[in-house]
């Protein structure tokens, strides 16, 4: 069943992502509306099938390739969702849908069978610490795809090159206070996310269970240039062009973060 509504929701993204696409170049009023309802539709069974890989697999589907790629989509999709009645940031959702589009496309390729899970990660630690930091990567990447639009529209006005793209982008501090929105959020979640981890790991071995291999070295890495980023915003009062710049490169680093993840097996 998991797999049926896997793939129904797929379906319904890649719908809602090509609409989308025909209403940023056409700006059509209409197909907004129903790149919209469509893509609500895929949360929804998005929702669903993570509940039902749930029920099969009798833990938290959050340990497989393929299942945290599907939790992150699903992730970006609800926190999109979350600020976009807060907050009027034109076209933003084209971006959005398209990566979380294509991350559906990359769970789709990664083998689905639900694995059983290790005797040691048969603790509530585990979906809490996994799930919390995934949901903060969600939003901080939401905070990249912003910062991606706010110098791609700086660009233009600083040129003076009103083209293409200048009438289809937010206003910069539309843009700029949806970055510090989701960055606040994103950093909160992923210091909490690390501090449960960090009990995990002494409950699994004391100091030796802190471990200090790849994974935890970029983690921490990651955690410390959005400490910097945080320090400079609400500060220093840092704003505009450094913030995206630093935005997209502490994005970077968890991108590093979760392909090391990812290619350990989600331990």
């Amino acid at each position: 069943m998991s797999h049926l509504l896997f793939q129904l929701s797929l379906a319904a993204y890649l719908a809602a992502a090509a609409i989308y696409t025909v209403f940023f170049i056409s700006q059509k009023k209409a197909l907004h509306a129903a790149a919209r309802v469509i893509f609500c539709a895929a949360v929804g069974l998005h929702t669903v099938n993570i509940a039902a890989r749930y029920v099969e697999a009798k833990h938290t589907p959050i340990t497989s390739i393929h299942e945290i790629i599907t939790f992150f989509a699903w992730s970006l999709s609800c926190g999109y969702l979350s600020f976009r009645w807060r907050y009027a940031v034109k076209n933003f959702g084209s971006f959005a849908v398209l990566l979380i589009t294509m991350l559906m496309l990359t769970a789709a390729a990664a083998p689905q069978t639900i694995l059983p899970l290790p005797p040691e990660l048969r603790t509530w630690l585990l979906p809490v610490h996994a799930s919390i930091s995934i949901i903060a990567y969600a939003f901080l990447s939401l905070a990249a795809i912003g910062s991606l639009m706010y110098l791609i529209q700086e660009r233009q006005l600083k040129r003076k090159r009103f083209g293409f793209f200048y009438h289809r982008l937010p206003s910069l501090d539309a843009l700029d206070s949806l970055n510090q929105h989701c960055i606040g959020i994103g950093f909160l979640l992923m210091t909490l996310g690390m501090s449960i981890g960090t009990v995990w790991a002494f409950q699994l071995g004391g100091h030796r269970g802190l471990g200090w291999h790849s994974k935890i070295i970029s983690a921490m890495i990651t955690w410390l240039l959005y400490a910097g980023l945080m320090h400079h915003r609400f500060i220093k009062g840092w704003r505009g062009r450094q913030a995206a710049l630093l935005t997209v490169l502490a994005f970077a680093a968890i991108l590093l973060t979760l392909f090391l993840l990812l290619i350990q097996g989600g331990n």
